[in-house]
């Protein structure tokens, strides 16, 4: 038997991701596989958070793939997926930058800048490639809400692991 496989000359497939990443925002398809499954057996997918002071690797990318596996499989099953972004925000390398770009050591801490000026420059600091990290998780098509993320400098959050120790 022999099968002959139709030939796409010219397909486009930037073009092709494109028209469905703009469908799947414009027709809110992320929000309703969440909405149209509200009192089904609920399934929670917490993302384990990736540190935005620095960009996206290729190792993001596959473990972000793996990890979309779960929730996708879990939503065709007919659970309702919740899936919680994050973002790790402690850290020494955070500390060790924000140093680095305001000239000061650890020791300059309290006397030359404040504790609250030091810690604002580490929240902004880390927080850097937010923008460059949302372009990345639409463009792959990894569903995660990133409207309302977690964030681990957040009290909420750091009372909450405070709490399970």
């Amino acid at each position: 038997m022999s099968s002959k496989f139709p030939e796409y000359k010219g397909l486009d497939l930037p073009k092709v991701a494109d028209e469905i990443g703009n469908y799947w925002r414009e027709n809110d398809i992320f929000d309703k596989s969440v909405t149209t499954r509200e009192g089904n057996t609920p399934y929670v997918f917490f993302e384990g958070p990736p540190s935005a002071n620095g960009l996206p690797g290729v190792h993001h990318v596959l473990a972000r793939a793996i990890k979309d596996i779960f929730p996708r499989y879990k939503t065709m099953k007919g659970f309702q997926v919740k899936r919680k972004a994050g973002w790790d925000t402690h850290g020494l390398p955070i500390e060790l930058g924000v140093e680095k770009e305001l000239g000061i050591t650890k020791e300059d801490i309290g006397k030359t800048i404040s504790v609250e000026d030091y810690n604002a420059a580490c929240r902004k600091a880390v927080m850097r490639y937010t923008d460059v990290w949302n372009d990345l998780t639409q463009k792959m098509g990894y569903w995660v809400d990133m409207d309302n993320p977690y964030i681990t400098y957040e009290p909420k959050y750091m009372e909450s692991v405070w709490w399970l120790l």
